[in-house]
């Protein structure tokens, strides 16, 4: 199978495409921006394996995606800009990337006859949510750019299936976690600046909710959809561990040997979404997916893993990059 994946330098893409080359014979073509978040160091595992590609270049240039679409079976595609954060300060980026983006790759699959095209998207097109678990048929209720960008690219995807015949499927995911994140997200964040004895943000009084997966699970979770998903239907990714931001950081305080003196009690983001949860009820009974890997033995693994590779985050002699919580 020859499988195309889009920002395949990035945290999760990364992930996703050394798990399909560890286990081959898979081809991978990446198509990656290499904007800040993405990092070809994230890839180098890979890097000498046959069957891999890498072409540098963005989803919103047509004749880029027009030359590399062709003779590809599957379009995974992860690309988006992601941090709520940078879509408050500056909308722009988001809806031409997520939205703008995601149409000209659906537009070259379409017109290359690509198989299936898995669109990956997020637990926060939804809003917030009190009690209980969203299902897959919940309404979207976006809070920020950033989600609203997301919701409005999955609609677009959804559409292809409906207006076009095309084989779509979306997937959405909670809060992800692990190695190679990039330290604008909240745990590597934390971990970077605790390792160094810095001081950490923690927005409002720390009582949001999110549910968190560890980064191979999610990526099962999509190899299955890839591979065994109704075409045109949205299958939940999640991880079962719900935690508030109070808790998590102080889990994250004393996997890295700080004290709550570290927290820096921070004016709570505009929008900020009480609480996530998804129901995997459907993913599971369909596709036999479960999470893997227990939270605390995650969390430990990826803290020991940005401790031993200060180099990837850390610029020699100075200090981890300054960037809003």
């Amino acid at each position: 199978m020859r499988i195309l994946v889009t920002g395949g330098a990035g945290f999760i893409g990364s992930e996703f495409v050394r798990g399909l080359l560890a286990r081959g014979p898979d081809r991978v073509t990446v198509l990656d921006a290499l904007t800040y978040s993405g990092n070809t160091a994230n890839l180098a595992p890979v890097a000498d394996r046959g069957g891999y590609t890498f072409v540098a270049g963005d989803i919103r240039d047509i004749d880029t995606v027009d030359q590399v679409m062709p003779g590809h079976d599957v379009v995974v595609h992860f690309a988006a800009e992601s941090h709520v954060d940078r879509s408050i300060d500056g909308a722009g980026p988001f809806v031409s990337t997520n939205v703008l983006g995601t149409q000209v790759l659906l537009d070259a699959a379409l017109k290359h006859g690509v198989g299936r095209f898995v669109h990956i998207s997020t637990d926060e097109v939804y809003g917030s949510i009190e009690d209980g678990e969203w299902s897959e048929e919940q309404n979207l209720a976006p809070s920020s750019p950033y989600s609203a960008s997301k919701a409005a690219s999955d609609l677009l995807a959804l559409a292809y299936h409906r207006t076009h015949g095309m084989d779509v499927v979306v997937t959405r995911c909670s809060n992800n976690y692990g190695p190679y994140q990039h330290a604008e997200k909240l745990i590597p964040l934390f971990v970077t600046r605790l390792l160094q004895g810095r001081q950490v943000p923690l927005y409002g009084d720390g009582s949001n909710v999110r549910e968190w997966l560890h980064v191979a699970d999610h990526c099962r979770g999509i190899e299955l959809v890839m591979h065994k998903g109704r075409a045109g239907q949205i299958y939940h990714i999640g991880g079962g561990t719900e935690l508030t931001n109070r808790e998590l950081t102080g889990r994250l305080l004393d996997a890295c040997g700080a004290t709550w003196g570290s927290v820096e009690h921070v004016t709570d983001r505009k929008g900020h979404d009480r609480r996530y949860a998804l129901s995997i009820e459907k993913t599971r009974e369909e596709l036999g997916y479960a999470p893997q890997v227990p939270f605390d033995e995650g969390l430990a693994q990826t803290v020991a893993w940005y401790r031993a590779n200060r180099g990837w985050w850390q610029p020699e002699g100075g200090d981890a990059p300054v960037i809003r919580g």
